[in-house]
């Protein structure tokens, strides 16, 4: 059930927000022309460390973000925040040709960080960030290395615990 639409931004019943990352055309060439399909990449989070990313393929562009969202839906994973504003430390993700740079940043700086990756920022709820994309900037790669990034962050409790035995 949806509820109100902000720029390039869906926010559902649930509190689920749903963000565009890119449409692709993909043509194929068969003896009476050419037929279309379209590749969708939404990001999909609850703004409080559930994020998930799903990518959708169909001949109609409306259907193909249907099903990414379906697929973001199911890949949801949960991120510690620090302080419900940053992340926890800093951190390089790769994926394919793409290495992405995460800062944390304190109270006020901002979101700076540029496409995919501020998408991905914006769905998981961080406010304050410095990140950078080296490497290939492709949309898909650079969202997939943000994830595999904030999915190997740890807290300073699991460090810790890591450190001086579970035990203790």
């Amino acid at each position: 059930m949806k509820i109100a639409t902000e720029k390039n931004n869906t926010v559902f019943a649930d509190n689920i927000k749903e963000k565009l990352i890119s449409v692709r055309r993909t043509a194929k060439v068969v003896k009476g022309g050419r037929i279309f399909g379209f590749v969708a990449v939404m990001v999909i989070g609850d703004g409080n460390g559930r994020i998930g990313l799903g990518m959708g393929k169909s001949r109609e562009v409306p259907q193909a973000i249907q099903k990414a969202i379906e697929k973001g839906r199911r890949s949801m994973i949960k991120i510690a925040l620090k302080d419900q504003h940053t992340i926890q430390h800093p951190i390089v993700g790769c994926f394919g040709a793409s290495k992405v740079i995460l800062i944390p940043a304190s109270v006020g700086t901002g979101l700076i960080a540029g496409g995919a990756v501020r998408a991905v920022c914006e769905v998981l709820g961080i406010k304050d960030i410095l990140a950078k994309c080296v490497g290939s900037r492709n949309p898909i790669n650079a969202s997939r290395a943000t994830l595999e990034a904030l999915s190997r962050m740890h807290t300073i409790e699991y460090v810790n615990a890591k450190r001086h035995g579970f035990n203790s």
